[in-house]
């Protein structure tokens, strides 16, 4: 998949309807259809990137006051999609970023943005589950390159008003990164 389409809603209910109407647009794949903490859904899908903006548009008008949030990333970074519900995290070392937002949607582009602004690897992309809503990515590689990429992901959230924190860590414990896994 080159690309990912993601509705955030109020709704769990107009979360279904979103997501049968994004399948039907386009020739997409569903990656994952999910309510999430606070009573909302999310909706998130792969494909070419005219398919995965045809469904996002239909199911943003299928959304009825209910969008939060809602976007389409062409050429969508690989370690994206190994983040997002991995079961089994890469090796870490070297230093920790953490990226933190006040909801999914912004925080997946921030992750994208954060592995193409330096070369560091996603270690996990959490997305609302136990956190009120909030979703949080944590990624590892040398001080500098951390550095970078929670820069960039922490501007595009900050830009959108929906910053919880960001945070780079240069040496961590190793018990902080036992957590994570």
């Amino acid at each position: 998949m080159k690309s990912i389409g993601l509705i955030e809603l109020s709704s769990i209910a107009t979360g279904f309807l979103v997501a049968d109407a994004m399948l039907k647009a386009g020739d997409v794949t569903l990656i994952l259809s999910r309510s999430i903490c606070s009573g909302k859904y999310m909706v998130l899908v792969g494909g070419e990137t005219a398919s995965v903006q045809s469904a996002v548009e239909a199911g943003t008008q299928a959304a009825h006051g209910c969008l939060i949030d809602q976007f389409v990333i062409p050429n969508v970074h690989p370690e994206v999609f190994a983040s997002i519900g991995r079961s089994q995290p890469p090796p870490v070392s070297g230093a920790l970023g953490i990226i933190e937002s006040f909801n999914v949607a912004t925080l997946i582009e921030a992750a994208d943005a954060a592995v193409k602004a330096a070369p560091v690897t996603l270690i996990d992309t959490r997305l609302a589950m136990a956190m009120g809503g909030k979703a949080f990515c944590t990624l590892t590689g040398e001080v500098s390159a951390v550095q970078a990429a929670v820069a960039a992901g922490r501007r595009l959230v900050a830009e959108r008003g929906l910053l919880v924190n960001a945070v780079v860590i240069s040496r961590p414990h190793p018990d902080v990164y036992r957590e994570i896994i």
